[in-house]
């Protein structure tokens, strides 16, 4: 065991009380701050909860620290996308093999779940209502203002972790240093919570086991299902435009377009003009940055590092496999810090960017393709391509989904089965032509093809090592 080390981390979200419990487990006293008060005790205020999708990643964390099965008590299977068209009709799309499966879980009820297991650790202590307003890199104090008692404090931690989401304070003060890079982008959406309740008998309204998607091209709306029965619900919409945020003014304006774009989502929603003028309009931002720490003193983690927006349902996952990594550097730790922090962040660095850049991928997917008869068809082309070749072929969305392979990697292998499927499709109309013996064949070629072609990237990295 390394030196004990008294640890602060910023922010008691979903990732800084995970993270908590793996440096507690590590033998080190572990203080979280947080700028709300506790969720617990006090009721937040409410619209910006975009329900979360658990999966491969993030159960391997919390299966690492032994909370899995608590977990699974309060988050619900989504085996795939149900869609819903203009007219009323449903499809359903399956995410991966039977009984493959994402989890929808609500941020604050496991957010209030992990701090009620992480808390009667003798060695986890947070405080609550604290906001860091200043980090003083070179002397590793963190300026503090309680908001319950409107004070000031200052803490000096040997370690400080930046798990503060976003909109971090603790990266706010890397900005401040020589040769650091930071990039954000918004997209042209913001999204609006909204909310189907449950039915009089506490049932669901909709199919319980779906991730619930109405694609409209330019705008979308979807619905995850909550254990009360209820599906929250996020409209996803073009700030300006004809139809947008903008244009919708009054509720005459919200429903005659409800009417027209969700007609079957209107008579399950019954506040659907409280929620919309009542609740915010939450802003869909990617933050890119390196580095990620400061010496032996700072790292960023999470949000706070690789902020991503949430059409992939990795946001959470991918803070979560940052823990993972970090307890796996810690098996091998000799004492280094600075160096530890050094090989997470180069490690993690390639795959945060490449979640990133995937999230906004599948919003276009989600948004515009999931609707397309022929994009369906592609869909189940490429499931019967990995059914005759499982080992050779993983559709990307599987790789993101239901393995631990580097983002990094899926997004290269992902865009290298793109190009073969474009010109398998170009020989297929219907799902019979898969069997042909030229499609067959053109398959079997370019996926030698691809082997040969990964084996060489793979013997280039070895070389390099």
């Amino acid at each position: 065991m390394t030196e004990k080390k008294n640890i602060a981390i910023m922010g008691a979200g979903l990732v800084g009380s995970l993270l908590s419990l793996y440096l507690a487990k590590r033998g080190h006293k572990i203080d979280l701050y947080e700028r709300r008060p506790d969720m617990r005790v006090t009721t937040l205020d409410g619209g910006r909860s975009i329900n979360l999708a658990l999966s491969d990643r993030g159960w391997r964390t919390l299966r690492g620290i032994g909370i899995e099965e608590e977990v699974r008590k309060v988050a619900i299977p989504m085996y795939g996308r149900m869609m819903h068209s203009e007219s009323g009709e449903l499809t359903f799309q399956p995410y991966g093999k039977e009984g493959q499966a994402i989890y929808s879980v609500s941020r604050a009820g496991l957010n209030m779940a992990l701090m009620n297991v992480s808390e009667p650790n003798d060695d986890i202590t947070y405080h609550f209502s604290r906001q860091v307003q200043d980090v003083n890199l070179k002397t590793g104090e963190v300026y503090l203002r309680n908001n319950d008692t409107e004070s000031t404090e200052t803490i000096k931690p040997d370690l400080i972790f930046g798990a503060d989401g976003a909109f971090s304070m603790v990266r706010g003060a890397l900005q401040k240093t020589e040769r650091f890079n930071y990039q954000q982008s918004y997209l042209e959406y913001g999204y609006k919570e909204l909310t189907i309740p449950a039915t009089p008998d506490g049932g669901w309204a909709l199919e319980k086991n779906a991730l619930h998607i109405w694609p409209r091209g330019n705008y979308m709306m979807i619905a995850l299902p909550n254990t009360d029965g209820s599906f929250t619900c996020t409209l996803f919409f073009p700030y300006e435009g004809e139809r947008s945020f903008a244009s919708i003014k009054t509720d005459t304006d919200l429903l005659n377009f409800f009417l027209e774009v969700f007609p079957d989502a209107v008579p399950l929603m019954p506040d659907l003009a409280q929620d919309y003028f009542c609740n915010p309009t939450g802003t869909l931002v990617t933050i890119k940055c390196f580095p990620w720490s400061y010496e032996d003193k700072v790292l960023l983690i999470g949000d706070a590092s690789h902020a991503v927006v949430p059409f992939y349902g990795q946001g959470m996952n991918a803070g979560f496999e940052d823990i993972t990594v970090l307890d796996q550097m810690l098996e091998t730790f000799d004492g280094d810090w600075k160096g530890l922090f050094k090989a997470f962040e180069q490690s993690r660095k390639p795959n945060a960017d490449a979640i990133a850049d995937l999230a906004v991928m599948n919003f276009i997917e989600m948004r515009d393709k999931v609707a397309d008869p022929r994009f369906l068809l592609r869909k189940k082309i490429e499931g019967k391509i990995n059914e005759q070749y499982p080992d050779k072929w993983i559709p990307l969305y599987s790789m993101v989904t239901f393995t631990d392979m580097p983002y990094s990697h899926a997004l290269e292998t992902g865009r290298q089965q793109d190009k073969i499927m474009k010109k398998v499709m170009k020989h297929i109309q219907t799902i019979e032509d898969y069997n042909k013996p030229e499609v067959q064949q053109l398959i079997e070629e370019e996926i030698i093809h691809k082997e040969k072609l990964k084996a060489y990237q793979q013997s280039s990295v070895s070389s390099d090592k």
